[in-house]
């Protein structure tokens, strides 16, 4: 249960990298759970175990983004109105929605998740990883599979784009 309550936020923010909703995230960490029960008598420890672990996660949720890219949910197809129209009056807010300092004070961080979201998957992996998570450069590359140079370029590449949004956000004299 220790692993389990360790790892499964980091593993679920590690699918929401590849796959668009946190439903298949949480399913795919649900399949990575028992992919790890399944094959622990094979772990060899040629990686730690949390690394392992967490290629079982990458590789599940690479699966599942490649089968989600190719349906489109039925949900997406429906005409409902993304806020209670109750909320409205005469296209208005009834209320605002409250507290509004909260509102401003996450303004600039969902403009970098934005940007993170917006950036190529490689380049959001392993910002997400690095930048987010905290992980060291040899942990990611194991993970993703990538060697220390292009890890390096696609960080460097991610954190860049961030960057100008932020610049682009904060006006010339940031």
């Amino acid at each position: 249960m220790q692993l389990v309550e360790a790892y499964t936020p980091g593993m679920r923010r590690l699918a929401l990298t590849f796959v668009r909703t946190p439903a298949v995230a949480d399913d795919v960490v649900q399949e990575a759970w028992l992919g790890v029960l399944r094959g622990l008598d094979r772990f060899e420890g040629r990686a730690a175990l949390k690394t392992w672990i967490y290629r079982i996660v990458a590789n599940i949720a690479r699966t599942r983004a490649v089968r989600e890219a190719r349906s489109a949910p039925f949900s997406s197809f429906g005409d409902e109105a993304s806020v209670d129209p109750d909320r409205f009056v005469g296209g208005d807010w009834a209320e605002p929605p409250e507290p509004w300092r909260a509102v401003l004070e996450s303004e600039a961080r969902g403009l970098v998740d934005r940007a993170i979201a917006a950036l190529p998957d490689q380049q959001r992996q392993v910002i997400q990883l690095r930048d987010i998570e905290g992980w060291s450069a040899s942990e990611v590359c194991n993970v993703l599979e990538l060697s220390e140079t292009n890890q390096r370029v696609l960080l460097h590449r991610a954190r860049s784009k961030v960057r100008a949004a932020l610049e682009e956000y904060l006006g010339d004299g940031a």
